[in-house]
């Protein structure tokens, strides 16, 4: 799997995106998730599953101007 452009091999798969992002210690709050250039709602994170050949884009909301 690849995150944010950085090949993972050491991850359990396959997993939920919130399984995902538990295992990488990343913080819920103001996040987007794509798989495979989709984006995946939060309300879906549950049901929306990843594995190894998937490419998976993490990005967080910054405020500024």
């Amino acid at each position: 799997m690849i995150v944010n452009g950085v090949p993972h091999d050491s991850l359990i798969l396959p997993s939920t995106v919130t399984v995902l992002l538990a295992e990488l210690g990343i913080e819920v709050r103001g996040i987007a998730v794509a798989v495979n250039g989709e984006i995946v709602r939060k309300s879906q994170w549950e049901t929306t599953m990843v594995d190894h050949n998937d490419i998976v884009e993490i990005v967080t909301a910054v405020a500024g101007g």
